[in-house]
C-alpha cells in the first residue's frame, strides 16, 4: 500500500510536544489512548481486532498528530488527518461512511478531515487542545487547505435528552445553509427539548465551534459507538482568527 507524505511539523508548550509522526510505538499508542477514551467517552468496549486498540482501514495511510509529555513519553491527544489526495488514493473520507457529501464537497476544492480526535482525561482543561488545534490549524495554512471536515460525536452516556438538546442548540445557531447539508445515513429524529442544549455541549465539539466551524445538518446515529455524530465543516475564510492566532502562539 502506498502511504501518505508526511510534513515534519513539532511544537512545544510548556511541558507538552506535539507533531505529526510515523513512528510505530507513537502510533500504537495513539490507537491504545483512542481505545480509551472512547471506551469511557461511549460507556462501552469498542469491538476491534486488538481488543486493547482502536485502529481501522484508514489508519494505514493518514497522518497521525499527536501531543505527548516528553519526560513521560506518554501521548495525550492525538487526531488523524486525512487530506483530499490521501483520500483519493485509498478509502476516501472516513465521514462519507456516515454522511452523503455530494453538497459539502467540491472538487475544485482541497480539504482535511480531522477525526478520531481525544484527549486524555487529565489534560482536557490543558494546553493539550490548544497543542493539537494549533498544529491543525498550522497545517490548514501551511498545505493551502480550503476546508476542513470531520465528525463530532455527543455520546447518549448522559441520556437521550440531553444529546438531543445538544443537536437542538446546534440547530438553532451553528447548521449551514440549506444548500451546505450533508445528509446522515442513520438520521436520528429532529425532536426538541425543554433542556438547555449549550451546557451539555462536549469540550471538543466546542473548541470546533470557536474555532468557527459549522454544522453541516442532522446528526447521524452510530450505532457502534452509541453517539450522535453531527459534520462540522471550516471554511478558511471563515477561522476566527482570534482563536485561531491563540492556539499558533502555543504552536
Amino acid at each position: 500500500m502506498q502511504h501518505a507524505t508526511r510534513f515534519p511539523i513539532e511544537s512545544n508548550q510548556a511541558n507538552l510536544v506535539a507533531y505529526i509522526t510515523e513512528h510505530p510505538a507513537d502510533i500504537e499508542q495513539a490507537y491504545q489512548l483512542r481505545q480509551t477514551v472512547f471506551s469511557q467517552a461511549f460507556n462501552q468496549q469498542i469491538n476491534t481486532n486488538e481488543p486493547s486498540l482502536d485502529k481501522d482501514r484508514f489508519d494505514d495511510a493518514c497522518h497521525h498528530l499527536i501531543v505527548k509529555e516528553p519526560v513521560t513519553n506518554r501521548i495525550v491527544a492525538y487526531s488523524r488527518i486525512i487530506t483530499s489526495e490521501i483520500a483519493q488514493l485509498h478509502h476516501g473520507f472516513y465521514t462519507a461512511s456516515e454522511f452523503d457529501l455530494s453538497a459539502i464537497i467540491d472538487p475544485q476544492k482541497r480539504y482535511m478531515e480531522i477525526g478520531r480526535t481525544c484527549v486524555s482525561d487529565d489534560h482536557r482543561t490543558g494546553s493539550a487542545i490548544a497543542l493539537l488545534w494549533g498544529q491543525i490549524g498550522k497545517f490548514m495554512l501551511e498545505h493551502k487547505i480550503d476546508c476542513l471536515i470531520g465528525c463530532a460525536s455527543i455520546p447518549f452516556t448522559h441520556g437521550s435528552r440531553q444529546t438531543l438538546a445538544v443537536i437542538d442548540y446546534l440547530r438553532s445557531r451553528y447548521f449551514t445553509d440549506a444548500s451546505l447539508r450533508a445528509t446522515p445515513k442513520h438520521a436520528l429524529p429532529a425532536l426538541k427539548t425543554n433542556l438547555e442544549g449549550k451546557a451539555f455541549v462536549p469540550p471538543l465539539l466546542k473548541a470546533y465551534l470557536r474555532m468557527g466551524c459549522k454544522v453541516c445538518g442532522e446528526a447521524h446515529w452510530d450505532k457502534a459507538f452509541n453517539s450522535a455524530d453531527v459534520l462540522v465543516l471550516l471554511e478558511k475564510e471563515n477561522i476566527n482568527m482570534r482563536y485561531m492566532k491563540h492556539f499558533l502562539r502555543g504552536a
